[in-house]
């Protein structure tokens, strides 16, 4: 009996550390006394909780305020400087690993471009092993001092209870079961003890705009990744949908054409296999299109935006390209969507029409499903296109919807740009973190990858 008391109160104490935690974190700084309102705790829980956690070096003092006829009041902030990320995007042109601080700002990133066959599961292994040296040198963590946790994003189904670690199905790669997890941990240079956070790409899309982009606010949203491929990510009240299995991010293998064009996955008929950048780009291929030579899929879209919105793509041409949200971005092929002005091309129009109607169809299955007030269109292919066809995707997500859920529901871009993913993956190991209270997953006598992905730990923040 008094071993469960024992227990009962460590979870008390744990719930009353990340109950402060979070609160701070994303709607600081606050005073104790805003705390209390806040939290529901007394003024003696957050006074005990604030030492332990400011004795943990995780919150600072952030300024004063003037209070009502007393004494100025301290405010408290997380302190951004308390503990380091990394997020990986495992994409299908490049992989991209970034360092951040606690607060997600970034302290330096590298991309590693990929072969259109670079999916080889030791060359992937070997990127981020190298990309996660150089990040933690140039930001200065020696030996993953202060690391919290890596998280990484992947293409296709991630298995997370399987007794190894995480294992991934990405068919559309090539991969079946690998056991990424246990992969990494024999290949990184970091203390055995890291926790590794690897989910679908998609979802720790949703999770970023959740957090901290167009998905502020919401209970009921889907973020559509739109990159080479597609798929979705689905939140119901909070919580991400998916379990330890992740399949709602495959979204893109629903079938919207009966014995349809082939998808990447073997499959006739699928959305990715008309919606997807990889698609488009053979679509217009097969209508009569020219694309540059020498240029990879991110220059392929610019040059079909250009040649379907002359005049109307990015101002210059500037060649930077355009980020990933399910890793499908890199550097930039040097060729921008505003590059050459004339008569726009009728097959890169009818192509992209095309494009924006079978996505908005495939936005009204999920309308219908899941209701939702919110549909963000994110990933790089979303981001540069979406200026040009959301509002026909729009048009076409409502007519092929239920009345009712469609008039509840608006349909955006999302807010993060090309990093989203990135920041996603960093999202992983943060979201256990504030839900533990602050304390690494080895400090509470776990395993380092064991527990649950997103779902409950992410609700509090919405």
């Amino acid at each position: 009996m008094a071993e469960r008391n024992s227990r009962t109160v460590r979870d008390l104490r744990l719930g009353n550390r990340a109950a402060v935690l979070r609160r701070l974190y994303f709607h600081g700084p606050m005073s104790r006394q805003a705390l209390g309102g806040a939290t529901g705790l007394s003024s003696g829980s957050v006074s005990n909780v604030v030492a332990e956690l400011t004795a943990d070096r995780l919150l600072e003092e952030a300024g004063v305020v003037e209070s009502d006829g007393g004494r100025p009041r301290t405010l408290l902030r997380v302190a951004p400087g308390s503990g380091h990320l990394i997020g990986v995007d495992v994409g299908e042109t490049r992989v991209r690993i970034e360092a951040f601080d606690l607060a997600l700002i970034e302290l330096a990133r590298t991309d590693r471009p990929l072969t259109p066959t670079g999916h080889d599961v030791e060359a992937i292994v070997a990127h981020i092993r190298d990309g996660i040296a150089e990040v933690t040198s140039a930001a200065g963590l020696t030996a993953g001092e202060g690391l919290i946790g890596v998280g990484v994003g992947v293409p296709g189904i991630v298995e997370t209870t399987a007794p190894g670690g995480a294992l991934v199905h990405g068919q559309t790669i090539g991969w079946d079961a690998v056991p990424l997890e246990s992969l990494l941990r024999e290949a990184v240079q970091l203390p055995p003890d890291t926790a590794y956070f690897i989910d679908n790409g998609a979802r720790a899309l949703g999770q970023a705009e959740m957090w901290f982009g167009g998905g502020r606010g919401v209970r009921d949203a889907v973020i559509v990744l739109f990159g080479s491929g597609v798929g979705a990510c689905i939140v119901t009240d909070g919580v991400i949908h998916g379990g330890a299995h992740g399949g709602p991010g495959e979204w893109g293998h629903l079938t919207v054409h009966v014995g349809g064009r082939r998808c990447r996955c073997g499959a006739l008929g699928c959305l990715e296999a008309y919606a997807g950048a990889e698609a488009l780009l053979e679509r217009w291929r097969e209508a009569g299109g020219e694309l540059p030579s020498g240029v990879g899929e991110e220059g392929g879209v610019a040059a079909l935006v250009a040649a379907a919105y002359p005049g109307e793509g990015r101002e210059g041409g500037d060649g930077s390209g355009v980020g990933d949200a399910d890793g499908d971005g890199g550097a930039g092929d040097g060729v921008g969507a505003g590059a050459g002005v004339g008569a726009h091309d009728p097959v890169a129009r009818a192509v992209l029409d095309e494009t924006a109607e079978y996505l908005g169809a495939g936005i009204s299955g999920l309308v219908n499903l899941f209701s939702p007030e919110r549909v963000l269109v994110g990933g790089w292919a979303g981001l540069a296109l979406g200026p040009h066809l959301l509002p026909s995707v729009r048009a076409h997500a409502d007519a092929y919807s239920l009345r009712h859920p469609a008039a509840r529901v608006t349909v955006d871009l999302g807010e993060l740009g090309p990093d989203a993913v990135t920041v996603g993956a960093a999202t992983l190991p943060l979201a256990d973190f504030l839900a533990r209270g602050g304390r690494r997953r080895v400090e509470s006598g776990e395993a380092p990858g064991s527990g649950p992905l997103l779902g409950s730990a992410s609700r509090a923040a919405f």
